[in-house]
């Protein structure tokens, strides 16, 4: 069971894969953050926080309660905690509802353990790169059916109108490449746009009409 230390720089693993649990925690370990290590979905929730984890690195397919039933009541009750979900058989509809009930990022296995690490520490790097969008944000607010998008959504949409590719947008946000298609396709679902250069004619039409 995890001590109750500061937890504003560590993160929690939640996996029922006990070598996944063993090389996470030894690699963010470090790395100087702290770890706690949960076998399922069930001893995560159970546990009382008393500040919000830097980051939870959350299993999909677990015995039990699912990774997207876990981050369903996670998210719930405790916002401001950036969930990265790990899956073995991941698929677009699967990535979609965990990112609509508030993942941050979706990592398919197999992994590497370092490469984690540093999606990890670039998540929690960009919250302050994301604070830069300037009045290309309030473009974003002022678009026909801005109100339907998520608020990472409006950060993608500014990131794509300003002609960021999806790599560029992805490490800017601080998540993956796969991540940001997800988000762009559910923008243009929402918007009626038929592909990115509709988006940015959108964004654009919206700043002429200020």
């Amino acid at each position: 069971m995890p001590g109750k230390e500061d937890l504003r720089r560590t993160v929690c693993v939640v996996d029922d894969d006990e070598t996944i649990r063993e090389v996470l925690a030894t690699i963010f370990g470090a790395e100087g953050f702290g770890v706690s290590v949960f076998e399922s979905g069930e001893d995560f929730l159970a546990y009382s926080f008393d500040v919000p984890p830097a980051c939870v690195l959350l299993d999909v397919l677990m015995p039990g309660k699912s990774g997207l039933d876990v981050l369903k009541e996670f998210s719930g009750r405790s916002a401001g905690a950036p969930v990265i979900m790990i899956s073995g058989s991941a698929d677009i509809p699967m990535a979609v509802d965990a990112i609509r009930h508030g993942a941050l990022d979706f990592i398919e296995k197999p992994f590497d353990p370092f490469a984690i690490v540093g999606r990890v520490g670039e998540a929690l790097a960009a919250s302050g790169a994301r604070a830069a969008a300037g009045d290309q944000s309030r473009n974003a607010d002022e678009v026909a059916g801005a109100e339907m998008l998520t608020p990472r959504e409006r950060e993608v949409l500014v990131l794509i109108a300003a002609g960021q590719s999806n790599k560029e947008a992805g490490r800017e946000l601080g998540i993956s490449p796969r991540t940001i298609e997800v988000h762009r396709a559910r923008i243009m679902e929402k918007l009626g746009a038929k592909n990115a250069a509709d988006l940015v004619r959108i964004v654009m039409s919206a700043s002429d009409q200020r």
